[in-house]
């Protein structure tokens, strides 16, 4: 049986540092790469950050209603493909997905029991000091982000989990922890308290 994990955070918030911690610390796990219309960035490479296509071919791939969920953002879309969960299916893993809010609550519809986790910083003032850290954005840029960081923080309540990132080793520790303890809670009954009720004859 195949947990999904959705993790979604505002930019700057430490996720995708967290997200790979994770993928290297615990095992049976597959990271879903997301399908972008935008160019690569920086040190990004086609299947490991995303899979780069054209605005043309995203669309093509909505209209044959290929993806589990898609969302514009930014001016750019971004999507999961429905084949990574069938491959993380097939494989016997959890799939882990970093996904934003829009895209976070159209799977959840198509997956009610996925678990939800929120990465936060632990203030504005912080999120503002990483972004302009990374050095990637314009000013303009940068303050929508922080608007739409603004808009995505009152949604942190339709989550499972919420993880405050004010340290990383101590992030790091919480979120592996979450992925533990919904697998132990998948597999208590079924691995574990069947062959005990058995003895029982319940």
């Amino acid at each position: 049986m195949t947990t999904v994990f959705i993790i979604s955070a505002p930019s700057g918030s430490g996720k995708s540092t967290l997200v790979a911690h994770l993928m290297r610390n615990v095992p049976d796990l597959m990271f879903s790469v997301s399908y972008t219309s935008r160019k690569p960035r920086g040190a990004e490479r086609d299947g490991q950050s995303y899979h780069f296509v054209t605005r043309a071919e995203f669309q093509a791939m909505i209209d044959r209603r290929e993806f589990l969920e898609w969302a514009e953002v930014f001016g750019n879309y971004y999507g999961t493909h429905r084949e990574v969960l069938e491959k993380a299916r097939a494989e016997g893993k959890d799939l882990v997905l970093d996904i934003d809010v829009q895209g976070a609550r159209q799977l959840k519809c198509k997956v009610p029991e996925a678990v939800t986790v929120f990465i936060l910083a632990p203030s504005r003032q912080t999120l503002e000091k990483r972004l302009r850290a990374r050095s990637e954005d314009a000013e303009t840029v940068m303050e929508r982000r922080l608007r739409e960081a603004a808009e995505e923080i009152r949604n942190y309540q339709t989550y499972d989990y919420v993880v405050i990132n004010r340290d990383l080793a101590e992030s790091d520790a919480t979120l592996s922890a979450i992925v533990r303890a919904e697998r132990a809670r998948r597999t208590r009954i079924e691995d574990q308290i069947r062959p005990i009720l058995d003895t029982f004859q319940i």
